[in-house]
């Protein structure tokens, strides 16, 4: 029996599938994550939507592939494989390094796609005309995981692990490259309404910084911050979840339309 994974499976992990929602919710996990990230958010929101975490090449299960080491490059294979999806609304939902390719994502979704995208969320991540200069992906391995040690984004006992170490780091390269070789490209503002989540604390973005991504959209934009710093979404789940939910709600019903439509 071949246990050849399609495109589809190979891309996306759903953890708690939904069939019969019309609006599913696509997770764009952040540098050096993946996919299981989201589950907790998945099981958060069983029943309510469709939750689609992303696997990115390099981790886990594809930890066999080699990184992407392209923003753009990361947008293209996606929307591709989004492109083959049973025709449904989508909702985006990026997390730092995430909330770049799900901002390119929406770009093309828009400017050459019959995908029809009813929301952005972005969250710890500064808005992409004014992105942070990154040298991260310059640095040498000790730099990279004092980096990612910084953030707390991973278990720093984890890091003392020499094998979990050489796994990991290819991968945190290749996005770190990603995301210091990335560069915003002037078009046409994005149409669908864009959410900002952010951690009042987070040394990646300001809040002020945040507020900037209402910039990229002429849709409606809204602004929430939560205690914490850039990993602000592991003790603020249940804030999340109910974010989350207040703007699927509302990006379920188009501007002067009704819900459904």
């Amino acid at each position: 029996m071949s246990t050849t994974l399609t495109e589809q499976e190979r891309w996306i992990h759903r953890y708690h599938p939904a069939p019969d929602d019309d609006v599913s919710l696509v997770c764009f996990p952040h540098a050096g994550g993946s996919a299981s990230y989201f589950r907790p958010l998945a099981g958060a929101l069983a029943g309510r939507t469709d939750v689609l975490p992303l696997q990115y090449p390099g981790r886990q299960d594809r930890r066999s592939e080699p990184p992407i080491g392209s923003i753009t490059g990361l947008a293209d294979e996606i929307l591709t494989v989004l492109e083959s999806l049973p025709k449904r609304r989508l909702v985006l939902f990026g997390h730092s390094m995430g909330a770049c390719v799900a901002f390119e994502v929406a770009r093309r979704i828009e400017q050459r796609s019959s995908i029809e995208l009813i929301g952005l969320v972005a969250s710890g991540r500064t808005a992409p005309p004014k992105l942070r200069n990154s040298s991260v992906h310059l640095k040498d391995d000790d730099g990279i995981i004092a980096e990612i040690r910084r953030l707390n984004g991973t278990d720093s006992q984890l890091l003392h692990d020499d094998d979990i170490v050489r796994m990991i780091l290819p991968t945190l390269r290749g996005d770190y490259t990603a995301v210091g070789t990335y560069t915003f490209e002037p078009g046409p503002k994005l149409r669908c309404p864009v959410s900002v989540l952010v951690g009042e604390s987070d040394p990646q973005v300001s809040v002020d910084e945040a507020r900037d991504w209402r910039h990229v959209t002429d849709g409606e934009f809204t602004l929430r911050t939560f205690p914490g710093g850039h990993f602000y979404l592991n003790d603020q789940q249940a804030q999340v979840v109910r974010a989350l939910t207040e703007d699927l709600a509302r990006f379920r019903i188009p501007a002067g339309g009704r819900p459904g439509v």
